[in-house]
């Protein structure tokens, strides 16, 4: 009967994801549909904008070819006009000579004909019509501004739909994730000389396989990529996985989306436990600052408030900020002087890496981690159930290894920024220089119990970095490191 209900939810389980993967792909269908009818339309809409903006060039184009013509007619028309005027005078007076000189021949005095003899030899020599061109300034051929489409007529006959760049094609092989950076490679499934720049576009999801149509986060877009493939650097890996897609463009057109690829980019993602931390402490999701209005004092004051005109003690306790009230008494707080706040998140199995920033003036802080058993009053390193490293610079500075309340000096400078590299499963704390990636310090024990980041501040501030991948730097001084080195063996033990 068991084994028949264990099948029989196997089989469910497994009809389940086959109905959500169905059901993701009708989403993906429809959502495509969608698409088609809208790019569809667009694409409709460009086209007459195209053809719209050629018959504007072409009317253009007329416009200007006619205004050409009748510029030219109109030179023409002008030079003709004013050579007709002139041989119009010249002949009007050439006329009036020739009357004037067919006249003379009748004078019978010799010596008024000889007077106008010699006027009309003056009058012809001056005369306008022995000195006038009998050629035409311009002709009347137009030929010049003939015009012949027959070539762009073919060439508007071969008008058609630009070639759009095929989809490119992602390798996951090629591809790296390492550092907080991922690196996408991908290839043409064909040479194209005409590509001139890829668009990547990605998202961040908590779904395996292929990306969902709905809940998901919108695609985020690089543009002008030049090579076939891209970096992305500095992030934060708060999602189990991301999706990548690529496409080609040319000049004018994108082409069609590669198939999608989904890269794991997990990470240990946690913030600090508002409810974990001292009264002291003001607690944001990952920042913690000593707040020295909290704690006694304060309690104090509004105890004395809520309990004015009573003889009976007030249960409730307000407390600094937003943070919940906390029951006096309860291990869900640390008191007295264990200014910690724990991680949200725990620790039971694989390798983690966290970083962490301290304020300039801080006094004192500690960083590391603790089993969920610390105790109220319990500060970090003083017991056998957590392990931290120690900053004081509060009248003498000293930065040291805690364990079991055991302290190792450490000789390095205190880094701006600290590393904390988490083993569960082989049993190893290290500390490093975030920037250099200088080792500090290493436990090396072997865990009973899932554990958590722990954090204690005095008089300062912390800032937390998580979403980080172990660094490549790391993994491999880990990869070099045979067993801790006898300066740490003093700390080291197996607590239960």
């Amino acid at each position: 009967m068991d084994s028949q209900k264990e099948a029989l939810q196997r089989i469910i389980s497994t009809l389940a994801n086959k109905n959500d993967e169905i059901q993701n792909f009708i989403d993906t269908l429809n959502q495509t549909l969608k698409g088609v009818q809208e790019n569809s339309s667009n694409i409709l809409a460009e086209l007459d904008e195209e053809f719209d903006s050629l018959y504007s060039i072409l009317d253009e184009v007329k416009e200007s070819m006619i205004n050409s013509i009748k510029l030219e007619q109109a030179r023409k028309s002008q030079e003709l006009q004013s050579q007709l005027s002139q041989c119009n005078n010249a002949l009007e007076n050439s006329e009036e000579l020739l009357e004037f000189a067919t006249r003379s021949l009748d004078i019978k005095e010799a010596e008024e004909f000889s007077k106008a003899a010699r006027q009309i030899k003056d009058r012809v020599t001056m005369a306008s019509a022995f000195r006038l061109s009998l050629k035409p300034k311009v002709s009347d051929n137009m030929t010049h501004l003939m015009v012949d489409f027959s070539q762009e007529r073919q060439m508007l006959q071969t008008l058609k739909f630009l070639p759009v760049p095929k989809a490119p094609e992602i390798d996951p092989i090629e591809c790296l994730v390492a550092d907080n950076a991922v690196t996408v490679a991908w290839r043409m499934p064909e040479e194209d000389n005409k590509i001139d720049h890829f668009i990547l576009e990605y998202r961040k999801t908590n779904f395996d396989g292929l990306p969902r149509v709905k809940d998901e986060r919108c695609w985020e877009i690089i543009d002008n990529i030049k090579g076939t493939e891209y970096t992305l650097s500095g992030l934060k890996f708060d999602s189990k996985y991301m999706n990548f897609r690529v496409r080609a463009c040319n000049k004018a057109v994108a082409g069609e989306y590669s198939d999608p690829v989904t890269l794991e980019t997990k990470a240990l993602n946690f913030s600090l436990d508002n409810s974990s931390s001292h009264l002291n402490l003001r607690v944001e999701d990952t920042c913690v600052e000593w707040d020295p209005t909290g704690g006694k004092g304060q309690e104090n004051k509004i105890k004395g408030k809520e309990n004015k005109g009573s003889g009976t003690p007030s249960p409730k306790r307000t407390s600094v900020g937003s943070r919940p009230p906390a029951v006096r008494g309860s291990r869900d707080r640390f008191t007295g002087e264990s200014y910690t706040v724990l991680g949200d998140t725990a620790i039971e199995s694989g390798q983690h890496y966290w970083e962490v920033k301290a304020q300039k003036d801080c006094k004192s802080y500690s960083v590391g981690v603790a089993y969920k058993t610390l105790g109220k009053f319990d500060q970090l390193g003083k017991t056998n159930t957590s392990w931290c490293i120690h900053v004081n610079n509060w009248l003498q500075n000293t930065f040291a290894a805690k364990h079991n309340n055991k302290v190792k000096a450490l000789d390095v400078t205190v880094p701006e920024r600290i590393g904390v590299f988490c083993d569960f499963d082989g049993g190893q704390l290290s500390f490093y220089d975030a920037n250099s990636k200088q080792l500090l310090y290493s436990f090396k024990t072997k865990f009973t119990q899932p554990v958590l980041p722990g954090f204690m501040v005095w008089c300062g501030g912390l800032s937390l970095s998580t979403g980080m991948q172990v660094p490549s730097a790391v993994r491999t001084l880990q990869k070099n490191e045979n067993g801790m080195t006898g300066s740490a063996s003093s700390l080291n033990i197996v607590t239960q």
